[in-house]
């Protein structure tokens, strides 16, 4: 099949690259074609304007761009680069799709976990969840959400991935967590009971590749693992398999002077299942965090 991938050279994308290339036609939409070039496969076709895709040829889209949510404090402005840079690529898309005479027949677009704001740790909380808290993390993905399944209606399946905290050597939340865990100086954030919905990379790159292969699912999939675990485990775990100690605690007024509001992304959790990709028979290599840790830190 003839795949664009937007966001290709992210965490995911990267790793999503280096499975799909042997199979499909791969079409990457990067803002910078050389860097593109020096990470991804080299039969990948790096492009840096959608006005360069065909979008009659093409079989999948993949959209994964946007600006890293937790890589900087949310100032006003870095919210609006947020919002900005996947609210924009994904009206692009639909668009594109909307004039094509044979559109894609998949689109696979993402959204995260934040979609449901922050929850008890009581709860457990599947895609049939409807009591979200409304703060900036549910707004976004509500609007990048709506936005991409208005493609529906142009002959386009839609996928919506609301990917959870993805656990990867190669960056994201366990890189930034990794130093000071190493050096013994990790442990639990805030109260340590807030939930934390993880998946590893593998796995993650799996659930895009089910529903790209899987052309009779449709609309929203939780892309985390089937065990959640709270902060103060998934510190005890993470010291465990690097056998350092686990004893600093980082209290909320300390990510507070830190981070401003995107300090709310390690106080406040969920506890989020992946119901759908269950009943679809998914199977997940990694279940349990030790397991996911190990292979990636071991």
């Amino acid at each position: 099949m003839k795949v664009l991938i937007t966001g290709a050279t992210g965490l995911i994308g990267r790793q999503l690259c280096q499975v799909l290339y042997r199979e499909h036609k791969l079409i990457a939409l990067t803002r910078n074609i050389v860097n593109a070039k020096s990470i991804l496969p080299n039969t990948v076709t790096c492009i840096d304007t959608l006005d360069d895709a065909d979008f009659n040829a093409l079989d999948v889209i993949i959209n994964l761009a946007g600006e890293p949510i937790a890589d900087k404090r949310w100032s006003d402005k870095q919210k609006k680069k947020i919002v900005n840079s996947r609210i924009s690529i994904t009206q692009q898309l639909v668009e594109k799709i909307k004039l094509a005479n044979s559109p894609p027949h998949t689109l696979i677009s993402g959204s995260a976990i934040g979609f449901y704001g922050r929850q008890s740790s009581h709860l457990q909380i599947d895609e049939s969840f409807t009591k979200c808290a409304t703060e900036f993390s549910n707004e976004l993905c509500t609007q990048w959400e709506e936005l991409a399944l208005s493609a529906q209606q142009y002959n386009t399946r839609v996928c919506i991935v609301r990917t959870g905290i993805v656990l990867s050597a190669q960056g994201g939340a366990l890189a930034k967590m990794f130093p000071p865990f190493k050096m013994g100086l990790g442990g639990r954030v805030s109260s340590g009971i807030q939930m934390m919905s993880w998946i590893h990379i593998d796995d993650m790159v799996n659930i895009i590749v089910h529903l790209m292969n899987n052309t009779k699912l449709t609309g929203k999939f939780n892309a985390t693992a089937p065990q959640p675990v709270s902060n103060m485990e998934f510190t005890k775990t993470l010291a465990r398999v690097l056998k350092r100690p686990a004893i600093i605690p980082m209290p909320d007024i300390i990510l507070r002077l830190l981070f401003g509001e995107m300090a709310d992304l390690l106080i406040y959790g969920q506890a989020v299942v992946p119901e759908r990709l269950a009943k679809d028979n998914f199977t997940f290599k990694y279940k349990e965090l030790h397991s996911a840790l190990s292979d990636i830190l071991i």
